[in-house]
């Protein structure tokens, strides 16, 4: 018997035959669908249980308001308080108790402070939140909590950075208070410029201001200067990084950042902000005749900048949150070598 006697006619060829699909369609092959599946989930990251969990509920949603499951933030806000602190020990060749004294309470104030300044930006960016994949489920956007309850929250936390800040002299108190403006200004510059990064940068490195002038009673600006705009430039870098894991929501809600500005050219421009941090930073330190600790721990965070840089993939979240979090041990070196500097000079090791 013939075997054509057995073959389908032409209209019940199988489903998968070309002449099924619309004129131009190819049909997708294994490896294009696992490409697209690993472009989609490059971006996303885990979901990752937090220890807040497992506190009462009605402590969790101001607990996160605070970020105290992220202490990233809080250490980007104290490194530049302990860069200033101990090169004025070193300058004035205090006792260890004096930068021990005032490190210990930068550490607490930073962890006050860096969390009212979320709960003002979270307040702010309340609606906007919600449209932003990242930060959608924040305490304010979701509702957990309501606005009336968030401000009794900040008043409570403003409340504790004060008493912290009352243990300084008045110059110091006074230059505190002031950084309380630019802090409450820096959730709606995002609305209004390309460069809310920089007013962060303002805002975060006031430490290098402040922790100068609890030492010494006052501030030795040409020193605190430079060291000051090294950490807005240091700022601008990681930050930077930050604002590239939501750009794509950023540019459909009308909010701006560095990243958006930058671009295709991000990789250039924080390279050429990194350098202007270490050179500021090291000069901070010529004028303070600093020793050769001091630059070894500079040297080490200009190295650590430079591997974040090589490293971070902008378009990849996971990546440019992992890059955003090795910027900050540039600082942790940074304030290494100046306290080691501060060290050795007071107990003569390298004289």
């Amino acid at each position: 018997m013939s075997l054509r006697f057995f073959q389908l006619p032409r209209r019940c060829a199988p489903c998968w035959h070309t002449q099924s699909f619309p004129k131009g369609y190819t049909i997708p092959t294994l490896a294009s669908i696992r490409r697209v599946s690993s472009s989609q989930t490059k971006s996303i990251l885990p979901v990752q249980k937090s220890w807040v969990e497992k506190l009462p509920p009605k402590m969790r949603p101001y607990l996160y308001l605070s970020r105290i499951d992220k202490p990233i933030g809080t250490m980007l806000l104290f490194y530049p308080c302990t860069w200033s602190i101990s090169m004025a020990s070193y300058a004035l060749q205090v006792p260890y108790t004096v930068p021990l004294t005032f490190i210990s309470l930068f550490g607490i104030g930073a962890f006050i402070m860096r969390g009212a300044g979320c709960t003002i930006n979270d307040m702010w960016d309340k609606h906007l939140d919600k449209a932003v994949e990242r930060t959608r489920e924040r305490p304010l956007s979701r509702g957990d909590i309501t606005t009336p309850q968030a401000v009794g929250f900040l008043g409570a936390q403003l409340s504790a950075g004060l008493a912290v800040l009352l243990q300084f002299n008045w110059y110091s108190i006074f230059l505190g208070a002031a950084s309380l403006s630019v802090v409450t200004i820096y959730p709606f510059m995002k609305r209004v410029t390309h460069w809310p990064q920089a007013v962060l940068g303002l805002a975060f490195n006031w430490g290098a201001l402040l922790g100068w002038a609890a030492v010494a009673g006052t501030t030795n600006w040409s020193v605190c200067l430079p060291l000051y705009a090294g950490g807005v430039c240091w700022t601008l870098v990681y930050d930077t990084i930050y604002a590239h894991q939501d750009k794509n929501d950023d540019v459909t809600v009308g909010i701006r950042s560095t990243a958006l500005l930058f671009g295709d050219h991000t990789r250039s421009i924080l390279s050429g902000l990194s350098v202007a941090s270490v050179s500021l930073i090291s000069y901070a330190g010529i004028l303070n005749s600093q020793a050769a600790p001091f630059y070894c721990g500079v040297g080490f965070g200009a190295l650590q900048l430079a591997r974040v840089l090589y490293e971070t993939d902008f378009e990849s979240r996971p990546s440019c949150w992992k890059g955003f979090v090795g910027c900050g041990w540039a600082g942790f070196w940074m304030w290494m070598g100046a306290l080691s500097d501060y060290v050795f000079s007071v107990t003569g090791f390298l004289s």
